[in-house]
């Protein structure tokens, strides 16, 4: 029996390209979209089964794509925890499920930046196999990363793994770790190109911990078997050495020079400023209790970095949003949408232009450009029915009661069948003692008696 057609109708279509909504319909079959606009009802066959949805008083847009997730972190609270009490097979089963709390926050499409073990690779493959619940992803494996910086200062050894890191030197290790990943199967190769120091120094930001030479290695690698290579930059000098090696898309990009700039809007590199993550703690890092001096840094990254991304915007530079969700200020399924949100209010992006990132840019990051990320003819039809004003609040995006429908691939979603919302797993999580020292003057500043 053949498969129904889908008629989403009465709708006001944004369709993901940056223009304007219009009134208009959808017509799905086969996983893709057939006809878009008022000439969407005509299109369907004679004699063709067809279901319809009615998107009456809502948006209809494309499904979100969030460009830099960690889905096999679990939410840690510290990288002790994340690079010591996680398990191969429950880290798996464990992302499963985190998987779709991504889907039903109306993001069908993510780019898993690097993982523990190998579970981005099993993962997808289990989602493409229709063995799991999930949105569509890409995936990288252990980021390349040597051991002066990252940003897990020295809980990283001087060689082998450790959490999502593979820890490379030589140029032999590296066209050997890459090699085994492309075997492994992974979509992107990912470097850690500026990492924190272990004494902080002069320097805006992170410092670079790579040669020129030693990426333009990675990339000649990489791309011979056709993999993208993207980057973790968090300073000047490593976003330019990124660009001028031949990367593919740059995570962060903050604290960018005049060089770094012109390196990127020559070569039209993407960007994935992920800012969710220092937003969060700024604004908010005092409900879980972050030091106030680090809300400032974090502050200051937005701030800091913002005018110079505005430029590379306004030059075409495509910039993608990212909401590093994986960790405790980014859980699964919370916080994906507040990228638009800071693109709007920080970077001065119109909300459309915010959503265009979230949908059509972020194909990139699923090497799916012209085929997804669009209300278009022949794309795949990962589709969002939205009962609000996306085009004018871009927040109302992370209120999920407002989704009516989440499709991917054609296909309606359950949003409905509860998921676990938390769990308590042996030597899962790291508690803390406390949050501060107890000195015993703080006692007795406090007027506390034993």
């Amino acid at each position: 029996m053949s498969q129904p057609h889908i008629l989403i109708k009465n709708g006001l279509i944004i369709d993901g390209t940056g223009k304007d909504p219009f009134a208009g319909d959808v017509l799905v079959h086969d996983k893709r979209i057939v006809a878009v606009g008022q000439e969407a009802r005509a299109s369907c066959p004679d004699g063709a089964l067809v279901e319809d949805i009615d998107a009456s008083g809502c948006r209809v847009l494309p499904g979100m794509i969030d460009s830099h997730c960690h889905i096999s972190f679990d939410q840690p609270n510290s990288n002790d925890e994340l690079f010591f009490h996680r398990r191969y097979g429950l880290a798996a089963l464990v992302a499963g499920v985190n998987a779709q709390k991504v889907l039903r926050a109306g993001f069908t499409s993510f780019f898993d930046a690097d993982c523990v073990f190998d579970v981005g690779v099993d993962l997808r493959d289990a989602i493409e196999g229709g063995v799991i619940e999930g949105p569509r992803m890409t995936t990288g494996g252990n980021v390349l990363i040597n051991c002066v910086g990252g940003t897990a200062a020295r809980l990283l050894p001087d060689e082998g793994t450790r959490g999502y890191a593979r820890i490379v030197h030589t140029p032999d290790e590296i066209v050997r770790e890459i090699h085994k990943q492309i075997k492994m199967g992974v979509d992107w190769i990912k470097v850690h190109v500026s990492g924190l120091p272990i004494r902080p120094g002069k320097e805006t930001g992170e410092i670079s911990t790579w040669t020129l030479d030693e990426l333009k290695l990675v990339c000649d690698t990489a791309h011979q078997f056709g993999i993208p290579v993207v980057g973790h930059c968090r300073n000047a000098t490593s976003t330019r050495d990124a660009a001028l090696a031949g990367f593919d898309m740059i995570l962060h990009a903050t604290y960018m020079d005049d060089e770094a700039l012109k390196a990127v809007t020559d070569r039209m590199v993407p960007l994935v400023p992920t800012f969710t993550f220092q937003a969060n703690l700024a604004d908010f890092g005092a409900a879980i209790g972050s030091d106030e001096t680090l809300r400032e840094v974090f502050r200051a990254e937005i701030t800091e970095s913002v005018d110079t991304l505005r430029t590379a915007f306004d030059a075409g530079v495509p910039l993608l949003t990212g909401s590093e969700s994986g960790f405790s200020l980014t859980p699964y399924g919370d916080w994906h949408y507040r990228e638009l949100q800071v693109f709007v209010e920080d970077l001065g992006m119109t909300p459309l232009q915010a959503i265009n990132s979230a949908t059509e840019q972020g194909a990139r990051a699923l090497k799916l450009e012209g085929e997804l990320g669009c209300i278009k003819p022949g794309y795949l039809a990962d589709i969002l029915v939205f009962d609000g004003e996306p085009d004018i609040s871009v927040t109302q995006l992370g209120e999920q009661h407002r989704f009516r429908t989440i499709m991917k691939a054609g296909r309606v979603i359950d949003t409905h069948s509860p998921l676990p919302s938390d769990w308590q797993l042996p030597g899962w999580r790291v508690s803390e003692y406390s949050e501060r020292i107890l000195t015993r003057q703080l006692v007795e500043s406090m007027g506390l008696t034993g």
